[in-house]
């Protein structure tokens, strides 16, 4: 689909969308096509149940004398409630409800209207975002598919009075929503497809953008000591990888040290010799979400040239139940040197992440540093599919965190740690077990493991178990890989670490 801005120009062709406020108050588009068309708009609300709310809209047959066919009220809600967030949503809703009726151009109309959050450019901008996202789709392995089940918007058109304004505001917004595509695409892939060697194989895409690319094969790991992450992959044939992304946006900051994010990239997940129901197993295939979303990230920031030293490290691992799979009791040394009691195979993730996380902290030495796992299931039995959980040991740092989930609506909720958790992962024959006794707090535990592998550097865990993927449609994503993370990170970053 194409997004394009134009100067306010009534189309000659397609479906004209004006904005409707709650309580069917006319915008000054709206008011002015009801004139033209001696009273069409206020007689189709008339009889409807058509109000002006937020996700409405009514499709109204053009009337002769007017060029294009269709007219399309868009219900804007309370505008001073209507912020760059909400457009987004609009944007996406408007994309979603266009490809239901056969549509293929579709022109709106966005003004200034007194008492706005946010003025017509931000929210031009923030609507293409929106439609941009909404758009997604997954289908390069459909053959057959009826036309009639296709979308069928082909270009959107926003009207809008400072067109450069708006070109210049969507110009960044454009390249995350390209890096979110980017992620989406990793996660959605099928694992006969995606294994940790053609995973490390496209994070070379980001080469284009500046990044340097470091690809580290199991010879290496070994050579490095990386028995935790390794020990996860052995029972498969594809062989692990570590990927390492760095991108060098503030060369002359007086602070160079990056920030790092780090991710869980699993592409398939049986949970190994302690292997997993058949009910669901298919969903394992976005195990490897977290490793999608730091690389998704790292491209975000360099696409939009931002001014921040950023490091990107994922592991990449294929959980198996093979002949050489690793067995519950195993112990395996970490990179850290710490030596580790598997008591369960599908508590792999927090295994991979302890040899990537102390790598990076080790080598790069980060001013703050970020993981991102689909980790446990138990998040989702304590937040469900709206949050994710975070933990780390910097209180301003998860707060920082959370106004960037709050600003892109990828929202996160804090988790404890503590020495009672800590605790619980001691292990009798090891330094540490991967699993406490029981089924609570899992969530947290799984944090307090990673925490054993962090030293003084600032972090912040974040689960994505509940929010990598979406069971159903919402206003910006599709039904399917949500790329959580992606714009979570790059608003952390333009708000807290680029630099002036």
């Amino acid at each position: 689909m194409k997004i394009a801005f134009s100067k306010p120009e009534a189309p000659a062709s397609g479906a004209y969308v004006v904005g409707i406020l709650e309580d069917r108050k006319l915008t000054p588009a709206a008011a002015a096509l009801d004139k033209k068309t001696g009273g069409v708009v206020t007689r189709a609300m008339a009889t409807t149940r058509f109000k002006g709310k937020k996700d409405e809209f009514l499709d109204v047959v053009a009337p002769k004398g007017v060029p294009f066919g269709r007219i399309v009220l868009a219900g804007l809600g309370k505008i001073d409630k209507l912020d760059a967030k909400g457009a987004e949503a609009l944007g996406g809703s408007l994309v979603a409800h266009l490809n239901k009726t056969g549509e293929t151009q579709a022109t709106v109309s966005v003004e200034q209207i007194a008492e706005g959050a946010i003025g017509p450019s931000v929210m031009a901008a923030h609507m293409a975002l929106g439609a941009k996202l909404r758009a997604y789709r997954f289908d390069k392995y459909k053959t057959r598919e009826k036309d009639d089940a296709k979308p069928s918007l082909k270009s959107l058109n926003l009207l809008v009075t400072d067109v450069a304004s708006a070109r210049k505001i969507h110009g960044p917004l454009d390249r995350v929503a390209d890096a979110v595509t980017f992620a989406r695409d990793l996660v959605s892939e099928p694992p006969n497809v995606l294994y940790p060697e053609s995973l490390a194989e496209r994070c070379k895409r980001l080469t284009a953008f500046g990044v340097k690319v470091e690809i580290f094969d199991e010879k290496q790991l070994e050579k490095m000591g990386a028995g935790a992450l390794l020990g996860v992959g052995q029972g498969s044939a594809r062989p692990s990888r570590m990927v390492i992304l760095q991108y060098q946006g503030a060369p002359k900051a007086k602070d160079k040290r990056p920030v790092a994010f780090v991710g869980k990239g699993v592409t398939f997940d049986t949970g190994g010799i302690s292997i997993k129901p058949s009910a669901g197993m298919e969903d394992m295939k976005w195990d490897m979400a977290g490793s999608a979303a730091v690389i998704g990230a790292i491209e975000a920031l360099a696409a939009r040239h931002a001014k921040v030293n950023a490091i990107g490290a994922v592991g990449l691992v294929e959980n198996m139940p093979g002949h050489n799979a690793q067995r519950p009791s195993d112990i395996v040394r970490s990179l850290s040197g710490k030596t580790i009691e598997v008591l369960n195979t599908d508590a792999e993730g927090r295994l991979v992440l302890a040899d990537v996380l102390w790598y990076v902290q080790d080598r790069f030495k980060p001013k703050a540093m970020f993981d991102l796992a689909t980790l446990t299931g138990a998040v989702i039995v304590a937040l469900g599919h709206e949050y994710a959980g975070i933990m780390g040991n910097d209180a301003a740092l998860a707060e920082k965190l959370t106004a960037a989930g709050e600003a892109t609506g990828e929202k996160v909720w804090r988790l404890p740690l503590g020495e009672a958790y800590d605790r619980d992962i001691d292990s009798p024959a090891a330094d540490v077990k991967n699993i406490a006794a029981g089924r609570g707090a899992g969530s947290i535990i799984g944090g307090q493991f990673l925490a054993r592998f962090v030293n003084d550097v600032p972090w912040v865990h974040i689960d994505i178990a509940g929010v990598a993927w979406s069971g159903k449609d919402t206003a910006t994503c599709p039904k399917g890989a949500t790329a959580f993370g992606v714009r979570l990170l790059d608003r952390l970053v333009a708000d807290n670490y680029e630099e002036a």
